[in-house]
């Protein structure tokens, strides 16, 4: 009976240690973030913006097709220079209004409703970060905001000469998924926007 005994409490043993070992061998590790593969599109050229209704140009990659606005919310947009700058592949879009400035409350007013507009995803950010934008050999001056969370526009921008004109662009993606698994198409739509604002000049 002894031996017996002493053969199950072995037995019991080296179960427990295979048991112990198996579960010290369990990788638990969590695996690092992957995003949906996304093939972005390439430009090999940049194609100069000249709307005649708009008084400005820039430069845009030859993968962006421009949408003039016609209807904005079942009127007429209240300035002819309003237009989206379209990433087809990307299903990318951004919305840009402009705006002339008469009066020193005129810029007052976009300006603060640019705020505002980007204050009403305070709601779904984690954050909003808001950087200056200055380039005074162009006459450009404005503010970005990168918003942080699931908001239906990540970046937004507003820039200026203060006195004349005032260009407000936002980005949307036409796609349902969560902020973080479209983080790299936002980026790529980003670094369009702000080339484009590198090359903005006022016409006078």
């Amino acid at each position: 009976m002894g031996v017996r005994v002493i053969s199950i409490i072995a037995g019991l043993c080296s179960l427990a240690a295979g048991i112990a070992a198996c579960g010290a061998d369990t990788n638990q590790t969590p695996k690092p973030r992957a995003y949906p593969k996304v093939e972005f599109p390439v430009s090999d050229e940049a194609v100069s913006f000249d709307l005649q209704v708009c008084p400005f140009t820039f430069e845009h990659p030859s993968y962006v097709e421009i949408e003039q606005d016609t209807v904005f919310f079942g009127d007429k947009p209240s300035h002819p220079c309003w237009f989206d700058l379209v990433t087809p592949s990307l299903q990318g879009r951004v919305h840009v209004s402009y705006y002339p400035i008469r009066s020193r409350a005129d810029f007052e007013k976009h300006r603060d409703d640019a705020y505002t507009l980007v204050g009403k995803h305070n709601i779904v950010a984690n954050y909003i970060d808001e950087q200056p934008i200055a380039r005074p050999e162009a006459r450009v001056y404005g503010y970005s905001f990168a918003v942080e969370g699931d908001a239906a526009s990540p970046y937004q921008l507003f820039v200026t000469d203060s006195t004349r004109h005032f260009l407000r662009a936002a980005i949307y993606v036409n796609a349902q998924a969560k902020a973080d698994s479209l983080a790299p198409v936002y980026q790529f739509l980003q670094r369009d926007l702000e080339a484009v604002v590198e090359t903005l000049r006022w016409r006078e």
